[in-house]
């Protein structure tokens, strides 16, 4: 998806060319499909290859999913996911993201939107 995402729309030659370590590309076409079958890629045909493209715009696609890690991992919870980002030491975090983070909550509880 994130080459598929970065491109705009790419072949399953294409996808394999670009991803750091590529399984074969008879993997690749599986996997394209398998995505396509899920909804998140469509595909046309262009000439004897096809082309996929997401179904939906990136930040759409980041939100469900991000959904689907909260409600598996967090039991629904952005606050444990957060803890959990912020209190591992490998997160390193920089000064100037908390402070953005920190405004962007503070943004939410004035606007009434905290729950």
């Amino acid at each position: 998806m994130d080459v598929v995402y970065a491109r705009g729309a790419a072949s399953a030659a294409e996808v394999a060319r670009l991803l750091p370590d590529p399984p074969s590309k008879t993997a690749v076409r599986t996997l394209l499909r398998i995505l396509e079958e899920k909804g998140h890629l469509t595909h046309e045909q262009q000439g004897i290859k096809y082309v996929y493209r997401p179904s939906r715009p990136r930040g759409a696609a980041g939100k469900s999913a991000l959904r689907r890690v909260l409600d598996t991992f967090f039991e629904g919870s952005m606050e444990h996911a957060l803890a959990a980002h912020l209190t591992d030491v490998s997160s390193d975090l920089k000064p100037d993201e908390l402070k953005r983070l920190a405004a962007l909550i503070n943004k939410t509880r004035k606007s009434g939107t905290e729950s």
